[in-house]
């Protein structure tokens, strides 16, 4: 099985937010230990979660990193949009732009995992 998880949720949003964060967390790495081939990616205010994640004190970074090889990065249009660009880079996450649409700068497609057969959750 292929299935990519976009991570979307605010960590701004409090409890919810880190609940999605860690359910998308969990299933990668449940999907990893099953042979699956699986992506994280991070979008929109998503791509604020890598800087935090990367604290040792946040409540995710064991988790995060038991599944950082299977993080691809994220959408650089996002992370340009919410100002997150540095920290996702500094975090040694790529910036992703495979997309292009009218009025908006370059970023990760989702529909690029949709026509390759990947099932695609967001959280």
């Amino acid at each position: 099985m292929k299935t990519a998880i976009l991570i979307i949720s605010n960590p701004d949003a409090g409890d919810e937010a880190l609940a999605r964060l860690i359910n998308g967390l969990v299933l990668a790495q449940e999907a990893r230990a099953d042979g699956d081939e699986i992506e994280v990616a991070f979008i929109g205010t998503g791509t604020r979660w890598p800087e935090r994640l990367t604290q040792l004190t946040h409540p995710a970074n064991a988790l995060y990193n038991a599944v950082r090889e299977v993080v691809v990065g994220a959408s650089r249009s996002c992370a340009n949009r919410w100002k997150t660009a540095g920290a996702v880079e500094a975090c040694g996450l790529p910036l992703i732009a495979d997309r292009r649409a009218s009025g908006t700068p370059e970023g990760l497609s989702i529909r690029r995992y949709l026509a390759d057969g990947w099932q695609t959750l967001i959280f």
